[in-house]
């Protein structure tokens, strides 16, 4: 082999170990699942973890209690001394415009480009007003409330919220709250692919409860979903979701190593 064919052989090959690269999941964390520690604490356990990308849904920082604007600028401080970019932020439910004042403040103050939430009737277009002029998209996020009816607990009630919207609003789908309320979490984002700002990884025990397990241990089929979410080439923050009380740090280790197994 000359010189100048083994150059373009191994240009090739250094091109498709690129492309393979560019091709994997982004795997993250939803900081919920750090709830029990301090920030400091949290920061900590994601470097560790290697973790750049996370979403902010921690309970201090939604919208029933507000955050103070300082307890956002210190965590986007101590992330970004970390290394750590906050892509999203989590409120829960934007009931009126007083919440999405804060929803678009906070979001901003800790650098996140996406808002987590949901949203009903006429809310829903002035998120998506809002959001568009202030350069941020919206996830609707679907959940499983036992004993409760939830505006979102199918992927076709997403697609419903939807209707009519601009390219500013989608969906923020939760594996595991899917798998709860009886639906199959692949043809969720079969359905909802298009429309995908984030995905919360999470697997659950049972139909019907809210039981966190290991990622693959449960009924959520996650080797499937994220082998779905390459087949519709997904480019988003897949945010591991453990919620567990007590110490998490074994099984989030083994929960991000099963995850990056399969990006």
């Amino acid at each position: 082999m000359t010189r100048r064919a083994f150059a373009q052989v191994a240009a090739g090959f250094l091109a498709e170990v690129r492309l393979a690269a560019a091709q994997r999941l982004n795997i993250g964390i939803g900081t919920y699942t750090y709830h029990s520690l301090s920030i400091d604490d949290m920061v900590t356990r994601l470097v560790a973890l290697g973790i750049q990308e996370i979403e902010m849904s921690r309970g201090e920082f939604m919208l029933m209690k507000p955050p103070t604007d300082e307890m956002c600028r210190s965590a986007r401080e101590k992330f970004d001394r970390a290394g750590i970019r906050c892509v999203s932020y989590y409120t829960a439910t934007i009931k009126d415009e007083n919440d999405l004042d804060y929803a678009v403040r906070f979001g901003k103050l800790l650098g996140a480009r996406n808002i987590t939430g949901d949203a009903t009737g006429d809310m829903l277009r002035k998120i998506d007003e809002r959001l568009t002029g202030e350069g941020l998209t919206f996830g609707i996020h679907n959940h499983f409330f036992k004993g409760e009816t939830f505006p979102y607990e199918t992927p076709d009630d997403v697609l419903r919220g939807l209707a009519g919207r601009s390219k500013t609003m989608g969906a923020a789908l939760d594996t595991g709250q899917f798998a709860s309320c009886g639906q199959d979490p692949v043809e969720a984002v079969r359905k909802l692919a298009p429309h995908l700002k984030m995905v919360h990884l999470k697997d659950i025990k049972a139909a019907g409860d809210e039981v966190n397990v290991l990622l693959g241990q449960g009924i959520a089929r996650i080797a499937d979903v994220m082998q779905e979410l390459h087949k519709v080439n997904y480019r988003g923050l897949v945010a591991i979701e453990y919620e567990k009380e007590g110490d998490v740090d074994s099984d989030i280790r083994k929960e991000v190593a099963y995850a990056r197994k399969l990006a």
